[in-house]
């Protein structure tokens, strides 16, 4: 484990952009390294019944684990199939994308793992990314080829299925096609009403967005596509969502943008957490839900928040 360096508070990495913010950070909190010596940290997912913070670090082939009552590091699982991201579903059980394999798992209570996803249509899925669980039971997860471009987060093949983003059903197991308008969706997240589906579209630089869409058919299809940010010129990868409807959105873009970027639900960016190293993923957790962890290229930091994440992220 390896701290920042001492900060005056409040810490100025931490940006207000739009008096927004203000009442969503804290004066005496600042920016934590609680883990270091990874090679690109991603899908970090919170226990709360464990105390204790999952996530995968991907190139290595492992899933890590963080206590928060000590502060010990320790191997979760390896091999790990290269686990990108992570969630809980509605009854507790690990989700994982596992992009080298082209699936989605749940880790059963007894540490067994279920294949929830390989193929849709007879074909192999390109590889999970994403996930969220609704609170239908619903199963929401991103596939976009990100482990088959190349050996160094998976394995190179050709991509047998477009990029989508797919829901199980949670009674009959079904897959059906939610979002098919995409070219490569990555993090996707609810709004607190599940109303709402956001989902980051990263087809190259110059042309990410965050993209909006409408929940219909009493939780079964997204529809209505428009665009909530153009994510530029840095770029979102994967985000959740607190209980006042702002996103924050894992960023990248160099220095002054590689980090978290909060938007307000009309879409204006009100605040931004800087990083030394760009962020994948992020996720809310601590005993109040209300410390914010970020998955940033070889290490997770941790910042204390005055909101909490919704469930399901």
């Amino acid at each position: 484990m390896t701290n920042m360096p001492l900060v005056r508070y409040p810490d100025p990495a931490i940006k207000i952009l739009d008096p927004r913010f203000s009442a969503l950070v804290l004066g005496n909190a600042a920016i934590e390294r609680i883990a270091s010596g990874c090679r690109f940290t991603e899908g970090p997912v919170w226990f709360g019944d464990g105390r204790f913070l999952l996530w995968s670090d991907i190139p290595n082939d492992r899933i890590m684990k963080w206590e928060e009552e000590t502060g010990s590091v320790s191997l979760f699982r390896k091999p790990s199939h290269y686990a990108n991201g992570n969630t809980r579903d509605r009854q507790g059980r690990l989700v994982t994308c596992e992009m080298d394999a082209q699936r989605l798992t749940r880790t059963e209570y007894d540490g067994t793992v279920t294949v929830l996803a390989e193929r849709f249509d007879a074909k192999q899925l390109t590889g999970p990314n994403d996930v969220v669980a609704r609170s239908d039971g619903s199963i929401w997860f991103s596939d976009n080829g990100a482990g088959i471009r190349g050996n160094y987060l998976g394995h190179k093949a050709a991509p047998e299925l477009p990029y989508r983003v797919y829901r199980i059903d949670p009674r009959s197991g079904e897959i059906t096609i939610a979002v098919g308008d995409m070219e490569r969706p990555n993090g996707l997240a609810f709004s607190p009403d599940e109303r709402l589906l956001y989902v980051v579209d990263t087809p190259g630089p110059g042309r990410r967005s965050i993209q909006v869409y409408d929940v219909v058919d009493d939780g079964a299809r997204a529809v209505n596509r428009r665009q909530f940010n153009a994510a530029e010129p840095g770029g979102s990868d994967g985000m959740r969502i607190d209980v006042g409807g702002n996103l924050w959105c894992a960023w990248s873009g160099g220095e002054g943008e590689d980090g978290v970027a909060v938007f307000a639900p009309d879409g204006d960016l009100i605040g931004r957490i800087l990083l030394p190293e760009r962020c994948a993923n992020v996720c809310f957790g601590g005993l109040k839900r209300n410390r914010l962890f970020m998955a940033a290229s070889q290490s997770v930091y941790s910042l204390y928040v005055e909101t909490q994440g919704v469930p399901g992220g």
